[in-house]
């Protein structure tokens, strides 16, 4: 399974919030911290703070924080969350696809399967487990 970008990044973006609770992190910073687009990572905080993940402030001191501890977002609630809207295979899109196998086809149930066990795994798992830890 390979996942986007969007949740690649903002898992990054996460953890770097997770390891300085309580500051405020601007996406600049982040940018320059992950070394990522600044543009591409203003999408996924607003998507987060959507979501209520973060809280942002604008202005002189602003940036964002995490609105709940890091040890209660589960990873599988975040990766569900980010990869919405991204279906593993075109045929799990809402109103399916057009697939000469649709209706006959033992991969989708094969692979439905999988993505539960995947995001099941991650679920027993939080962002604070995975936070970098100083060197």
């Amino acid at each position: 399974m390979r996942l986007t970008s969007f949740t690649d990044y903002g898992l990054r973006m996460l953890m770097v919030l997770a390891k300085q609770p309580g500051e405020s992190v601007s996406t600049a910073e982040l940018a320059e911290e992950l070394q990522l687009p600044r543009n591409h990572l203003t999408k996924i905080m607003q998507h987060l703070a959507r979501a209520g993940i973060v809280q942002t402030r604008r202005g002189g001191g602003g940036g964002a924080t995490l609105k709940q501890a890091p040890d209660q977002l589960r990873l599988g609630g975040l990766v569900r969350l980010l990869e919405e809207k991204q279906p593993l295979v075109e045929c799990f899109r809402p109103g399916g696809s057009d697939c000469i196998f649709a209706g006959c086809c033992g991969l989708k149930t094969r692979l439905r399967l999988a993505e539960t066990a995947f995001l099941a795994d991650l679920d027993r798992s939080t962002l604070a487990d995975i936070v970098p830890q100083p060197m």
